[in-house]
Parts: C-alpha cells; sequence; structure tokens
C-alpha cells in the first residue's frame, strides 16, 4: 500500500525559530524580534505570519488555508507562555498586529494595538488594572481597528476626542479620567460600527488589512522615492502586548545606540513614565530626554545601556530600538538599523571602524552617495520654519539665497558686484554663463538633469533647481507666479538644489562641515579602488577645487565655455560671420592668446595629472549674436553689412542642432577652428613645462561616428599643426589623441576607432540621448509619467541605462582593448558621478570616471564599494 506524504506550507513562525538573516520571509521587524529572542533579551512573545502569506493573499484575495490553523497553534504557545488566555474574560491575552517589510518603511503601513479586547474582556481588564487604563487601551483598539480595518479616516476619531475633551474642558487626552474615556469609547463603538466580539475574527481580519496595507497610496510613493521594490510584500507580527502606561513604575520610549543627529558613541532617545509607545511619538506629552532615566529609575537605564551594547554587537550596526516598562521590568519591542544625518553616518562608520566593530570595507559601503553630497554643500537649517512655494528637479545640491533676477546680463552684472543673485529663467543656453557663474544658483522652469543649467551648476558647485514647471515666468514684467503667489524681480529667494524646493524668503543656511573622519575615509577609499577618479573642469578654479577634492585628472575641459568671455566673444562673432578662410583665421588669431592663457593656468593647476580638453563641439550658430542690438555693434566693427549679418547668423540656424553641423562635422569643414585650438593647447603646454610643471596633454575630438572622421582630423589638423608648433617653439611636449563615444554607430564600430585612437571617453549624456532618441532637454514632459507607470525603472539621464546604453559602453570597451591593448578608457558624461553607474562603470572595466568638482568624493566612496562589491570576502 503506497502511502502519500503532504508537506504542508509553513506560513507562521514563533519569535524562537527564526533569526535575522530571514528578513525576506519575516520581515526586518519579524526576524529582528526573533534574533533578539535567540539571544536571551526580553523581548514580549509573538509570531510573525511571513510575507509569502501576504504575497499570496494579495494575489487570491484570501489567506493561504494553512495561515488561520498554524496561527491558532502559536497562540497557544503564547497563552503558555503568559499564563493569559487570548479571549479569556477573566485574564486577558491582549496582542499587538504590525507589519514589517524586509525593508524598513517607518509609518507607511499599519499597526493595531490591544487587539482582544470587547465588551467581556474589557471588564476583565478593567479588574485586573483599573476603570482608566481598561478604557484608554479599549478606545486606542477602536481607533486602530477602525482606521486598519475599516477605512475610517483618523480625523473622524480626532474629532469625537476633541468634543468630549471640550465638554469636559481639558485641553490633554491624558487629563481626561475613566468616565470620560468610557464615553470616548461609545462614541468610537457607534463611529466603527460592527467590530466583531470574537478575538479570532479581530484576529484574521487585522492580518488581512496590514496585508492590504502594502498597497496604501503611502506604502506604494515610499517604495517609489526610495527604490524599494513593489514585489516584496510584508510580514505581519502579533506580539503580546506589554504596557507603558500601568502606573508609576511603567513607562515607554525609543533609544539609539549612538547620537543619530551627530554620531557620537552615546545612549541617546526620548521615554515618557506611564505612557504607551505611541504617547512618546504623538507629541501629546512633552518625552523626556533618556538621561533623565538615570534619576528616575537607575537600575533599569543601566539596563538599558546594556542591552543596546549587546544590540550594537549583534548587528554591527547603530540601532533604533523602542523600549517598555512595565512594573519595573524593561522589555525590547523592536529594533532596526537607525535612521542618522549624514554626519552621523560618516563619524558612526568611520568610529565603528576605529573600534574594531567593522571592517574599514564594511564602513565604506555604509556611507551613500546622497549622505556625501549633503555633506559637501551648505544646506538649509533643518530647524527652519520656511515657507515653500514650488519643487522642480534637484538638479545641482547646496542651498542658497538672493534677489531674484531674469536677465543674464544684469545677473552678471550684479553679481561681480557683489550682490547675492538667484537666476531665474525658462532655461538656459551657453549665452547665459556668465549670468550662471555670477549668481549663488539658478532656478529654470523647463529642462531636466542634464540640461545646460544643471550640467553648468554642479561643474560650478552651485545650487541649481531646473524644470520647475510649475512656475509661470513672465520675463517682460520680470515676474513668476506659482499658485497665487507672485514673486517680483528683486525679491529674495532661496532655492533648495539637493530637494528641489523653492522658498520664499531668506532661509537660514549652514556650512558643510567636511570632518576629519570623512577625510580619513576617503584615504581608506583610495586604498581600496582601482577605478580612477577624474573631474570635468573648465576652469583653473574648478581644477583647484577638485584636487582638493581628491581628483586625479580632468577627463573632459569644455573649451566653448571660454568663447563667452566678453573680451573674446567679439572675435567669435567675427569669425562666425566670416565668409572666407582667409577672414576666419583673422579672427581666430584674436582668440589664440585668450585659449592659450585659458590652458596654460590648467596645466599648471594639473601639475602632473593628465588633462584632455575637448576641441569645439556645439554648433556655431550657439554662439551667434542673435539680438539686433548685437548685431547692429558687429556690423560697426567690422563694416559688413546689417542685412548681411542677419542673414549668415539665421542661415546658421538648424531644424535639429544636436545631429547637425556641430563636433568633429566643424572642425572637417572648418579646420582652422580646430587648428587654432590645438595650436593653443600645445603651445600652452610647452610653456607650462618651461614654467616647471609636469604637463599631460590629451586631445578629445568629440562627436566621432566613423573611424575616417577621426583619421582626417588627426592627419589633416592636428598633427600638421603640432609639427609647426614644436619646429616654431624649437620644443615638444607628449600628448595623445582620443574620442569621445557618444554616438551607437561609435560605440558598434569601436574596434575600427581604436586603431586611431589613444583614449576613449565616453559622452553618455548624448549616448543616453541617441540611444533613447530623447531630447534630454525635453524628457521633463514624459519621463516622470513613465517612472509612475513603471515603464522606465529611473530617468536614464540620472542613472545610466545598463541593458541598452550600458550594453553599448560593453561593446565599445571589449572592441577598443580587443585592438589597442593601451587603450585608457573613462566616462566624462554627468554619469560619472552617480553611484550606481560608476559602479558599472568598475565592473565593464573602465579606467576612470570623470565627474563634476562637487562629486568627486562621491566617485571615491562609490569606486571603492564597486571593489568591494565585486569582491565580497
Amino acid at each position: 500500500m503506497l502511502t502519500l506524504l503532504v508537506t504542508m506550507a509553513k506560513y507562521v513562525y514563533s519569535f524562537d525559530e527564526g533569526n535575522k538573516e530571514m528578513k525576506e520571509l519575516l520581515g526586518g521587524k519579524g526576524a529582528n524580534l526573533a534574533q533578539m529572542t535567540s539571544i536571551g533579551l526580553e523581548v514580549p512573545p509573538g509570531f510573525t505570519v511571513s510575507s509569502e502569506a501576504c504575497l499570496e493573499y494579495l494575489k487570491k484575495d484570501k489567506l493561504p488555508k494553512e495561515v488561520e490553523g498554524q496561527m491558532r497553534e502559536r497562540m497557544k504557545e503564547l497563552e503558555k507562555k503568559t499564563g493569559k488566555k487570548f479571549g479569556d474574560p477573566n485574564n486577558p491575552l491582549l496582542v499587538s498586529v504590525r507589519s514589517g517589510a524586509a525593508i524598513s518603511m517607518p509609518g507607511m503601513m499599519d499597526t493595531i494595538l490591544n487587539l482582544g479586547l470587547n465588551n467581556d474582556t474589557l471588564e476583565g481588564l478593567k479588574k485586573l488594572t483599573d476603570e482608566r487604563f481598561a478604557y484608554d487601551s479599549y478606545r486606542r483598539f477602536l481607533n486602530m481597528f477602525g482606521e486598519v480595518v475599516r477605512d475610517i479616516p483618523h480625523s473622524d476619531f480626532e474629532a469625537k476626542m476633541d468634543e468630549v475633551k471640550r465638554e469636559n474642558d481639558v485641553e490633554k487626552d491624558v487629563d481626561l479620567d475613566a468616565d470620560p474615556l468610557k464615553e470616548v469609547c461609545d462614541r468610537y463603538s457607534k463611529l466603527v460600527g460592527d467590530v466583531p466580539s470574537d478575538p479570532w475574527e479581530q484576529l484574521l481580519e487585522a492580518v488581512k488589512s496590514v496585508f492590504k496595507s502594502w498597497n496604501n497610496k503611502r506604502a506604494i510613493k515610499y517604495r517609489e522615492l526610495n527604490d524599494v521594490p513593489h514585489d516584496m510584500g510584508t510580514a505581519v507580527n502579533v506580539q503580546t502586548m506589554v504596557f507603558g502606561n500601568t502606573g508609576d513604575e511603567s513607562g515607554s520610549g525609543v533609544a539609539f545606540t549612538r547620537n543619530p543627529s551627530t554620531g557620537e558613541n552615546e545612549v541617546y532617545g526620548e521615554f515618557l513614565m506611564n505612557a504607551q509607545g505611541e504617547d512618546v511619538v504623538a507629541g501629546i506629552r512633552t518625552p523626556l530626554h533618556l538621561d533623565e532615566l538615570k534619576n528616575i529609575m537607575p537600575e533599569i537605564y543601566s539596563q538599558l545601556k546594556y542591552v543596546c551594547k549587546i544590540l550594537e554587537n549583534e548587528y554591527k550596526e547603530m540601532q533604533d530600538l523602542e523600549f517598555t516598562i512595565e512594573d519595573g521590568k524593561l522589555y525590547i519591542l523592536q529594533t532596526r538599523n537607525g535612521k542618522r544625518t549624514p554626519n552621523a553616518a560618516v563619524k558612526i562608520a568611520h568610529d565603528m571602524a576605529k573600534e574594531d566593530l567593522i571592517s574599514k570595507e564594511s564602513a565604506i559601503t555604509r556611507v551613500t552617495g546622497n549622505q556625501i553630497e549633503k555633506l559637501l554643500h551648505k544646506s538649509i537649517d533643518p530647524k527652519a520654519d520656511t515657507d515653500k512655494i514650488a519643487k522642480g528637479l534637484n538638479a545641482s545640491p547646496g542651498a542658497a539665497s538672493g534677489k531674484v533676477v531674469f536677465n543674464t546680463d544684469e545677473a552678471a552684472r550684479r553679481g561681480d558686484d557683489g550682490e547675492d543673485i538667484i537666476l531665474v529663467r525658462p532655461e538656459t543656453t551657453p549665452d547665459d554663463i556668465h549670468g550662471l557663474a555670477a549668481s549663488r544658483g539658478v532656478l529654470t522652469s523647463r529642462g531636466g538633469m542634464t540640461s545646460h543649467a544643471a550640467v553648468v551648476a554642479r561643474g560650478m558647485g552651485q545650487p541649481c533647481v531646473a524644470g520647475a514647471e510649475a512656475i509661470s515666468i513672465d520675463l517682460e514684467n520680470q515676474l513668476f507666479i506659482t499658485g497665487d503667489v507672485t514673486v517680483h524681480k528683486d525679491d529674495i529667494l532661496t532655492i533648495d538644489g539637493t530637494t528641489g524646493e523653492v522658498i520664499v524668503g531668506e532661509a537660514p543656511l549652514v556650512e558643510p562641515d567636511f570632518s576629519m573622519e570623512f577625510q580619513e575615509m576617503l584615504i581608506w577609499a583610495d586604498e581600496i579602488r582601482s577605478l580612477g577618479v577624474w573631474m570635468n573642469a573648465d576652469t583653473p578654479e574648478d581644477a583647484k577645487k577638485g584636487l582638493e577634492f581628491g581628483a586625479e585628472g580632468i577627463g573632459l575641459c569644455r573649451t566653448e565655455h571660454m568663447f563667452f568671455d566678453e573680451e573674446r566673444l567679439g572675435a567669435v562673432h567675427e569669425m562666425i560671420i566670416a565668409e572666407s578662410k582667409e577672414d576666419r583665421s583673422e579672427a581666430l588669431k584674436r582668440i589664440i592668446p585668450y585659449q592659450k592663457e585659458d590652458f596654460l593656468e590648467l596645466f599648471k593647476v594639473m601639475d602632473g595629472y593628465p588633462l584632455i580638453i575637448r576641441l569645439l563641439d556645439p554648433p556655431l550658430h550657439e554662439f551667434a549674436p542673435t539680438d539686433t542690438e548685437s548685431q547692429k555693434k558687429l556690423a560697426e566693427r567690422t563694416g559688413k553689412d546689417l542685412e548681411d549679418i542677419k542673414r549668415k547668423v539665421s542661415k546658421l540656424e538648424e531644424a535639429n542642432p544636436m545631429l547637425g553641423h556641430r563636433g568633429c562635422r566643424l572642425g572637417i569643414i572648418y579646420p582652422e577652428i580646430y587648428k587654432m585650438q590645438v595650436r593653443a593647447i600645445l603651445e600652452a603646454a610647452i610653456e607650462a613645462k618651461n614654467e616647471g610643471a609636469e604637463v599631460k596633454p590629451r586631445i578629445m575630438i568629440p562627436l566621432i561616428g566613423d573611424v575616417n572622421e577621426l583619421k582626417f582630423l588627426k592627419e589633416k589638423v592636428v598633427k600638421p599643426t603640432a609639427k609647426k608648433v614644436f619646429s616654431k617653439k624649437n620644443d615638444k611636449v607628449k600628448f595623445k589623441v582620443g574620442t569621445m563615444i557618444e554616438i551607437p554607430r561609435a560605440a558598434l564600430t569601436a574596434g575600427k576607432i581604436a586603431e586611431e585612437a589613444d583614449f576613449f571617453s565616453f559622452g553618455t549624456n548624448d549616448l543616453t540621448q541617441m540611444t533613447f532618441g530623447f531630447s534630454r532637454d525635453d524628457v521633463g514632459t514624459f519621463v516622470p509619467s513613465y517612472l509612475e507607470q513603471g515603464i522606465l525603472d529611473e530617468d536614464p539621464f540620472q542613472v545610466l541605462d545598463e541593458n541598452g546604453v550600458g550594453f553599448l559602453v560593453e561593446i565599445a570597451v571589449e572592441k577598443g582593448k580587443k585592438v589597442n591593448k593601451k587603450l585608457s578608457i573613462g566616462i566624462c558624461g554627468e554619469h560619472g558621478g552617480e553611484p550606481k553607474s560608476i559602479k558599472f562603470s568598475s565592473k565593464t572595466g573602465l579606467d576612470y570616471v570623470s565627474c563634476s568638482p562637487y562629486r568627486v568624493p562621491i566617485a571615491r566612496i562609490s569606486a571603492a564599494q564597486a571593489k568591494i562589491e565585486s569582491n565580497p570576502s
């Protein structure tokens, strides 16, 4: 006879059965409760209904059939441990029901306390404690059950409570005695309607409702904002209630094993005597600092400090724990890794490594790029009360206040005169560089994370809020409107480029603090990482700042930004309208001294470090004089007819300039432009060398799509110009020639291009744009919707798209290195400073990443994290 053995699925686990490694199944809270139980801490007993049960419930809209039976078995164990009985009117066992996902989502899902109360058990609780305590417990249960299970708004319960407080002439809930609280319970009961009298019905409804709360709006939004997967589900923890409000020997509180604000190694927290846990955080009464517990209950305080030490040693992390004291006995209700400020995150990680609690490698992984970014810029004082009027993209971190100015020239003039200016524009162009440079920050109503304003602001280390589409800008009347607020020229405005918030008035700012601990952690990171970290810098000031932050070279120096200085702009305009090569060359002769001086200063600053200079990339129309006044001045200066100038400028305009006459195409059609730049670079390098600097010039030719373009410019422009310079100077320097890989075809034919190139640098802004067919300045109109609807997981202009753009990078690296073993490969798009993209770059075999100076520390840490992740031992 054949006997079939059927194994029943296990969905319910006692706290005695789990451990901290079971977070995926038991959720973070359940796994930690099990771990604390296993190491002997005083944890109120309970059990966890697993996240697998949640996913089954959400799929089928009913609990798996095994769940109720397994819960009843675990409840019997609780009854044996506590000496109480679930539903017993004489000695009732009450429980809390709390959510707990694998990744902490504080406040996003639901909790019910004091479950198991009904008319009968309420009477039993009265006899065991007192009437006030019993009614207070019952009204809390009715409130939470009504909110979680019946979807009744919290405000409805508050309204009923306020009615009773007014009738009894008291201000606070705690001032109500037993009879008014009984009245509150009666009114709550009518509001909620039918509450099951059977505690088991209560419990099953509560478990289902907590499972449903995984998909409530705030939980979904939290997951979207914090990059938490939607398919994890939540576990449910059913735990014996302990009460901190049974008298003067009881209390509740929250403790951190280290100070979450400063990172100091001290137990930090708050508590209230004769109170339940939610009272501590609800603001009903002012909590006491944890130090006060030392005086009130010294033995309990010593026990709590001991527990904190045990938990830190167990988790190797700063812990945030909740505790209750019931009649002189300490219980730990939960623990989790504590939230902390960026400064505290650095100090805690550093100090734990110094204490040999964790390794240096582990310390490096504890600090996020987002935390580092906040360390490097001024920020709004978190204690300040501010008037927020709009929100855009947090395009460049930091905060700044100043007078609103809408005109770029005015911003430049007033900023140079020492005024604090916030430049407000619909969008910016390279023409606006002088206004940007002189302003404290920039706000635009259009554009994305890689728009001109965003890129330039990040490079300068200035705050930028881009794409604030709720703002309607009226340039003619010099004002903008958002909602019912109108902001005029010269009004004071504060922008927070770290959060994207726009604030009326001057918000108090706090200076960044580059602590000793952080500097030492950067040294640790440099010892670990293999990926180089360079910077994008166009000026000596940028370069100095990047070197201060630890950059090892310049991966992108944009020469076009140098053309907009007022002194040289006239010559640039003459070059643009020139009808012949000779006229163009004459104008370029006037530009050479300026370009050479720019490069000379950069070579001196970058003594011993490589300097990659990109030859002119934008189309000429971006430099053209478009307003009539400038065109008139140009006509007077050159003797040319005004109408001819207008026609020439109009002729330069293109239907799609991003795919038009720009980059290497300019150098091929107008080789004299690139010859001028190559000459300026090499002459500057020779002069800097003769002044004692060690120079490492790299000439980068942009927008190569075919190897023949690179061949042509090397053979017809770069080499002949270098030969002339070296002959004229009777001196020479070693230099390299490479290209930006920013066209998909260049990536696909990288093997051919590598035969001619000394280095590749991925321009991932344009490569992303051309691979997706997205205009990077217009993505704000549809990408947010793509993200919301799950079409895209992340904005590809913020985080490198590994499957598409990344695949092209992998192809180019493989083909390029195969042909040219000495080929140096880096990335110089905005992705070069983004942690996930840096980790991809390391994994793909790039030699370096290049980013704005203010992101260099982020890149150093992220590169070390990438190395640690690739060698997890």
